[in-house]
């Protein structure tokens, strides 16, 4: 994390909104002590359509054993 005085941020606002872009965090400080932070702003996920979610689970064929079966076969079988 960068440690950047005010006066020096002010300066230099437009380098250091592009650290935070690439990832870094700016920590802004007036007389030594930290007072802000810079940083990037997470990019909103698109929400989950219900309607194609249902559709892909609905392609998908059935397994053919329980869950439980399943899982003690992989257990217990040559896996590795």
């Amino acid at each position: 994390m960068n440690m950047i005085p005010l006066a020096d941020a002010k300066a230099h606002l437009s380098d250091l909104v592009a650290q935070a872009e690439a990832g870094e965090t700016v920590c802004i400080t007036r007389r030594g002590k930290p007072v802000a932070r810079l940083t990037a702003v997470q990019s909103a996920r698109r929400p989950i359509s219900l309607a194609e979610l249902q559709s892909v689970t609905n392609s998908m064929p059935m397994q053919s054993e329980d869950a439980g079966d399943f899982v003690r076969n992989m257990r217990d079988g040559d896996r590795y």
